[in-house]
């Protein structure tokens, strides 16, 4: 047990014994351990392993935690890398955008400009022919051009929606007389109803509004060979309100779609419609204000529910459910048989759903569709309402309000829709559902009461139908009575033209040369009554149609406009299209040239500035020109009152005048000191709406 003094052994397990001799001046001590190791404790092997174990874990946990974090830098130096490409590939697809724009729609704007201008000469019939077919294959292209371009701006999520204030009304008779010819040719009745509870101006984005309305139109003329196309606006909520109370009426027994005597259904045109619930019963209660709406004009935002019914071929159902997917078609047979692309309805979708709406439609195979999308507006204010209105003061003439007129018509709807255009003209309408209630409204035996209507408008439909005819002798007779008083006009409705037997029926009767053609329109209604009444001057005829030529040569006759486009064809048509309609136009093929004939003073009244040019382009050259007038206004400021005839400020209106139709070039010509945008190719309605703010109308001779 004892051992060497040195002799390794186990340290811990030692005993030291105190020793005492009983003498306090001798203290012994004694240590025994052992000469063996002793055996290792589990206590200590398991915490030497358990601490092993967990140094390893910590380790392991830092090496992963390192790792990570130079994976996440590595990540985050790759996602800002790829977020610098798909930055500039966005800047580079816009840039590419802008760039096809331009560079297609230059040619397109040289082919239509100059073929409108060819269209303008003397030209014999089958010239004329060949001339309009080709016109309207260029436009068809540009049609299908903006399209796609449409299409790619919203997939790359630059297509901004502008918020300015419009009249609803007057984009949907724009949208009308778009489709007009086509409806006469087909024989298809073409109308519009606006509720009178939609406000008269809306704030919002008119461009893509009438877009969507347009091509959901043009889908319907299409594809429909017989019967009615019919556009209704109508406020949301109003709308729900009547549905839900018809709904509640035949849960509890009423009836449903009623159809009229003669196996006719009682819509517009008396054909079948895809939607049962479009027909009069429902119709008659939108119109009659029936439902009130709570706080209506306390809310800010306008929800507007649009629906397009037409009598056409429908969609099948195994293709219903593709129909707003981008490129498809409803059948193979549709793209050869009526063309097109099918991107209109996806591009409509997307429209609506940046409008804050939806679409959806309701379809019958051989009875047609009836497409409907709601949009969001805002109300507009008062002032802004008020600075609308002043250009559209000449759309609907004051001259008719007060005047008394009889529709007879046995078709209820149709007479709806002619009772709401009249009465946008301020005349008081009665119904009469065939020609001899008329005259026995109008008085007994040609005996008038005090209540004298001064025209009579009859559907040509009505007065061809056998059963109507025999009232013709009694219009006759009382036309040919012979009484001192003044008898009202008789006016035609049609669809068609009337052929030359029919005009000499007509005449026979009492009706007026002039008929009044439909799609019916408040400014097409109010040309007709002027031939018709004899009211109003015939030099003011064109004021009936504020886009018409007469209005737009009474702002450009006698102004002198600087034209500037590197392209000669594009000035040429420029100049064209500005000299038909009175204006002295002088040319220059640059910017630099452009500043030379502006250096002040100059006597120019206008200049339409192409954007895209070759060393100084539209947007350096306006900047120049402002900056020069700002010059100029300073100097005259400080120098005082000038003598007569000087002019005492300079602002030349500078107009933009380009192919590029991306939004965010609008707002850099704003910027840069332009004054309005005027897309090419030129149109009459686009470039009287760019003039009309500079220039003041004056009477033009008939020389």
């Amino acid at each position: 047990m004892y051992g060497h003094r040195y002799q390794e052994g186990d340290m811990s397990l030692k005993r030291v014994s105190m020793l005492d001799f009983g003498d306090p001046f001798r203290k012994h001590q004694m240590v025994c351990r052992y000469l063996q190791k002793a055996p290792i404790s589990w206590t200590a092997l398991t915490t030497a392993f358990l601490f092993f174990v967990i140094g390893l874990l910590v380790g392991y946990m830092i090496y992963g935690a390192g790792i990570h974090i130079i994976k996440v830098e590595d990540d985050f130096h790759e996602m800002q890398e790829l977020k610098v490409r798909a930055e500039a590939a966005d800047v580079a697809k816009s840039q590419f955008l802008a760039t096809v724009s331009h560079e297609i729609r230059t040619p397109m704007n040289g082919i239509l400009g100059m073929l409108a201008l060819l269209l303008d000469t003397d030209l014999s019939s089958t010239q004329r022919d060949y001339a309009q077919t080709a016109q309207d294959c260029g436009k068809a292209l540009i049609t299908l051009i903006n399209e796609v371009l449409d299409r790619a701006k919203i997939e790359a999520g630059k297509l901004e929606l502008e918020a300015v204030p419009f009249d609803v009304r007057s984009i949907l008779d724009d949208v009308l007389s778009l489709f007009s010819e086509k409806s006469r040719n087909k024989g298809i009745e073409l109308a519009v109803f606006v509720s009178n509870k939609v406000p008269e101006v809306v704030m919002g984005d008119p461009g893509r509004f009438r877009q969507v309305i347009t091509n959901l139109v043009g889908n319907s003329v299409k594809f429909t060979e017989r019967g009615h196309i019919f556009v209704q606006v109508h406020l949301l909520e109003h709308a729900k309100a009547i549905m839900d109370s018809k709904a509640e009426s035949c849960m509890n027994g009423g009836s449903g779609m009623v159809v009229s005597s003669g196996s006719q259904f009682k819509t517009l045109s008396g054909c079948e419609a895809a939607d049962d619930r479009n027909t009069w019963d429902t119709f008659k209660c939108l119109v009659a204000d029936e439902v009130r709406i709570i706080s209506e004009e306390t809310s800010h935002a306008v929800t507007l529910l649009v629906c397009v019914e037409d009598t056409g071929i429908g969609i099948p159902l195994s293709a219903q459910e593709r129909i707003f997917m981008p490129f498809m078609q409803a059948d193979s047979s549709t793209s050869r048989n009526y063309g097109g692309t099918g991107i209109g309805l996806s591009i409509s979708k997307c429209l609506v759903e940046l409008m804050g709406g939806q679409i959806n439609f309701i379809s019958r195979p051989q009875v047609g569709s009836t497409f409907s999308f709601t949009a969001v507006f805002r109300r507009c204010d008062k002032s802004a309402s008020v600075d609308l209105k002043k250009p559209l003061a000449d759309d609907l003439p004051s001259r008719y309000k007060g005047l008394k007129a009889i529709v007879v018509d046995g078709k209820p709807v149709r007479a709806a829709v002619t009772v709401y255009h009249l009465k946008r003209l301020g005349i008081v309408v009665e119904v009469a559902s065939n020609t001899r209630m008329a005259v026995a409204m109008c008085g007994q035996n040609g005996s008038l009461t005090s209540k004298q209507p001064d025209m009579i408008l009859v559907e040509k439909d009505l007065w061809m139908s056998s059963d109507d005819c025999c009232t013709n002798s009694r219009l006759l007779d009382w036309k040919q009575n012979g009484h001192s008083f003044k008898l009202p006009k008789m006016i035609l409705l049609a669809t068609r033209p009337l052929t030359g037997s029919e005009s000499e029926k007509a005449k026979q009767v009492g009706f007026a040369d002039t008929v009044i053609m439909k799609p019916l329109r408040a400014r097409n209604i109010a040309a007709c009554l002027q031939q018709v009444l004899g009211m109003g001057k015939k030099t003011q005829q064109g004021k009936v149609m504020v886009n018409g030529s007469s209005f737009l040569r009474s702002l450009l006759c006698g102004k002198k406009i600087l034209v500037v486009d590197d392209n000669q064809v594009n000035r040429r048509v420029a100049a064209g299209a500005l000299k038909k309609f009175g204006a002295d136009v002088k040319c220059a093929d640059s910017g630099k040239v452009a500043l030379e004939c502006l250096e002040l003073p100059h006597d120019f009244d206008a200049c339409f500035m192409d954007i895209q040019m070759p060393e100084m382009d539209g947007f350096e050259a306006t900047r120049l020109i402002r900056q020069m007038e700002r010059e100029e206004n300073e100097k005259q400021k400080k120098a005082g009152p000038t003598s007569e005839g000087k002019k005492t400020e300079w602002h030349l209106p500078i107009l933009a005048m380009t192919a590029d139709v991306i939004h965010a070039t609008y707002d850099e010509c704003l910027k840069s000191g332009m004054d309005g945008y005027v897309s090419k190719p030129f149109e009459e309605e686009n470039l009287y709406r760019a003039v009309a703010r500079f220039f003041e109308s004056r009477p033009i001779s008939d020389s």
